[in-house]
């Protein structure tokens, strides 16, 4: 589960590289107000048109807006699942360890995957206000 918003190459890898982990891939897309409720400001993309975009990456089976809450656990009692992968951006991370052996003792795991550092929402954003005038030529 993400945000993805402003869609980038750091998600289009991460999709990528559960892809080849999995059979079926199901992504989960954080509700507008969990966005606000995180991030502290609004997507750029609504949550509608980002699940939209994500369902159709290639090997993405489906796309659902995640409401609730951002719970692994909770997720995967939801919509039970095998695997959730993750950007190792937040591997090591005791919060998120505590839920992968929870997860475990449920039959599931989670996946880090490299982060892309290169790139991210907030990179772009951040250019887009820096060079604001050169992009209105």
């Amino acid at each position: 589960m993400g945000v993805f918003d402003l869609f980038h190459v750091g998600h289009l890898q991460l999709i990528r590289n559960a892809c080849e982990h999995c059979e079926y891939l199901r992504v989960g897309v954080l509700s507008d107000d969990l966005v606000r409720h995180f991030k502290g400001h609004d997507p750029v993309i609504g949550e509608e048109e980002r699940r939209q975009i994500i369902e159709a990456v290639k090997g993405v089976d489906e796309a659902v807006i995640i409401r609730d809450e951002v719970s692994r656990i909770g997720e995967w009692y939801k919509r039970p699942y095998d695997c959730f992968f993750s950007g190792d951006d937040h591997a090591g991370n005791p919060y998120w360890e505590k839920e992968r052996e929870e997860l475990r003792e449920l039959g599931a795991d989670i996946r880090f995957f490299p982060y892309t550092a290169s790139q991210s929402t907030t990179r772009i954003i951040q250019k887009i206000l820096e060079n604001g005038e050169e992009y209105r030529k």
